[in-house]
């Protein structure tokens, strides 16, 4: 179960497992969080398990919601994924798709028209 994260001065999204499907997990959050002052609006999907809390920075920080989530079970933090993570996860797994990609097209190359050409093909 990963909470995906993603903040921004006055917006935060939380990917939350536990609302995916779940409109009283859903609720539950919107009541928690709607009499925070600084909290304008507050919505989730139920589909995806998203929820978008929008503030005012001067009154509320996200770290703030975050920890009133944390304290009614709604988000662990030792699961979270930040974007920047994500994007590096998903380099890294492009970089080796990459690598493997090429690594290969060197090998049939360079064994073109040998007798070698079958392994190339099957490496």
């Amino acid at each position: 179960m990963t909470y995906y994260l993603h903040s921004i001065p006055g917006r935060l999204r939380v990917k939350i497992p536990s609302v995916k499907g779940q409109p009283d997990k859903a609720m539950a959050i919107r009541s928690l969080l709607e009499d925070v002052e600084g909290v304008e609006s507050i919505s989730a999907n139920t589909v995806t398990g998203s929820v978008v809390v929008k503030y005012e920075p001067v009154l509320v920080h996200s770290d703030q919601i975050l920890s009133i989530l944390k304290k009614n079970d709604f988000f662990d933090e030792a699961r979270a994924v930040t974007m920047d993570r994500a994007v590096a996860e998903a380099g890294s797994t492009v970089g080796r798709a990459l690598s493997k990609a090429f690594c290969g097209w060197a090998v049939g190359r360079a064994l073109e028209g040998t007798g070698l050409s079958f392994l190339a093909v099957l490496i």
